[in-house]
């Protein structure tokens, strides 16, 4: 099965409600059960690993601003003023 890494979250998981629809609907025969419910278990994943990584950036963005917001006014240092002459 080709890797769906082109596919945003949203295309995912219209595909995966989809095949499931089709499934549940009793439209798929025996010989395009398996090919279906293997391309449904890569979309699974392929949106885990979106989640996963959706999930690092948000902690590496709020630890970054928690990080700003614990540094006080002293401690930045001070903009460099022009001397006069």
């Amino acid at each position: 099965m080709e890797e769906r890494t082109e596919l945003t979250y949203a295309q995912a998981v219209a595909r995966l409600d989809e095949i499931l629809a089709r499934i549940e609907r009793g439209e798929v025969d025996i010989d395009e059960l398996s090919q279906l419910v293997t391309e449904a278990a890569d979309l699974v994943a392929l949106l885990r690993k979106k989640i996963t990584k959706a999930e690092i950036q948000i902690k590496t963005i709020t630890e970054r601003l928690e990080h700003e917001e614990a540094v006080t006014p002293e401690e930045k240092s001070p903009p460099e003023e022009e001397v006069p002459f």
